[in-house]
């Protein structure tokens, strides 16, 4: 089908979708605009890399399982240090300054739809919580928004 008749059918249904974050009055492209999977990716990896390497040194100088020696009994400590830095680090910089490292690195800030009437901590609190936990975060919708999104009242938005 070609794009102009996909258009004709979805506006005979009476669909708002255009591109994506055109329901929350977002531009298509540019600033302010939802951002592709591949960067919010990147923004993830690169803050998760951090989250590992703060996990890491917390190891090296003795402050996360200085009795361990054995490499089976490190990893799984550090990578469960890692967990809690991540969720730590996302709660605290996104309430303060709605990005974290590695999302400002690659462009990317979480905005408020206005969907929820929560604090701002209690949203990415929430957000934070489900986003560790994995699943919610692949599960998106045509805005590319996953449940952790849509459960805070958030979307992420480009710089």
């Amino acid at each position: 089908m070609s794009d102009k008749g996909r258009d004709a059918a979805t506006a005979a249904a009476g669909d708002d979708f255009q591109y994506r974050g055109n329901r929350f009055g977002l531009p298509e492209n540019g600033a302010g605009s939802v951002p592709s999977v591949l960067r919010r990716l990147a923004g993830l990896a690169l803050d998760w890399v951090l989250a590992v390497a703060l996990a890491w040194g917390a190891h090296g100088a003795g402050l996360v399982g200085s009795g361990l020696t054995a490499q089976q009994e490190v990893a799984p400590v550090v990578s469960n240090t890692a967990l809690v830095v991540f969720a730590f680090m996302n709660i605290l910089l996104l309430t303060l300054f709605g990005t974290t490292v590695g999302r400002r690195l690659v462009g990317i800030g979480i905005t408020a739809t206005g969907e929820r009437s929560w604090p701002w901590f209690v949203s990415m609190t929430v957000r934070t919580l489900l986003l560790c936990l994995v699943i919610p975060a692949v599960i998106y919708d045509r805005d590319t928004r996953g449940l952790h999104d849509r459960a805070a009242g958030t979307v992420a938005t480009r710089y």
